[in-house]
């Protein structure tokens, strides 16, 4: 396990196995539909270094996740070698107290080691406004390759529903 930082009460560290079952019951609780494969599958991505994998701790418990795809395979930024922000989630319980930003910090350093911009998508709809404040806050903008929806950019008056799949990319220089 390796420790990225640690200012004794933001912890944030690499995945280990057992955080798989932490988020997939957390977003359970939350009536999410989240796949526990899909915990696994960043474990196993981390281990075999196709993805990294940034977990937060909040005075000693899970707290969230933050990961960084490497070489992205959808979006308007692919074949650039740029890395991708992938999943940041704070718990409810623990909003408003840095630990986004911190995961964020992290996922910057990390990748401004690899190349000099990143990109993410985030969702459409009002559940994802705080994250849409704290990106472009941090300064993110948008791509203008307008709306994508489940992996594809969508035309111009294509139908969609407004669900998590239903997103806009956003960079940043490092």
């Amino acid at each position: 396990m390796k420790t990225y930082y640690d200012d004794g009460t933001i912890r944030i560290r690499s995945m280990i196995p057992e955080d798989t079952r932490v988020f997939y019951e957390t977003y359970l609780s939350y009536g999410w539909h989240p796949s526990l494969q899909t915990y696994e599958d960043y474990y196993r991505e981390q281990e075999n270094g196709s993805r990294r994998v940034f977990i937060a701790e909040y005075e000693g418990s899970v707290a969230g996740i933050c990961t960084l795809i490497l070489t992205p395979r959808e979006g308007p930024f692919v074949g650039r070698g740029w890395p991708e922000i992938v999943d940041l989630c704070v718990f409810f319980h623990v909003h408003q107290k840095g630990i986004g930003s911190k995961l964020l910090d992290v996922a910057e350093q990390e990748a401004a080691g690899l190349a000099d911009h990143i990109f993410l998508a985030v969702g459409v709809h009002s559940g994802y406004g705080a994250a849409q404040r704290l990106y472009v806050s941090r300064g993110y903008n948008f791509d203008g390759s307008g709306v994508w929806y489940r992996g594809k950019q969508l035309d111009q008056y294509a139908p969609c529903n407004n669900d998590d799949d239903l997103l806009l990319f956003m960079s940043k220089k490092l």
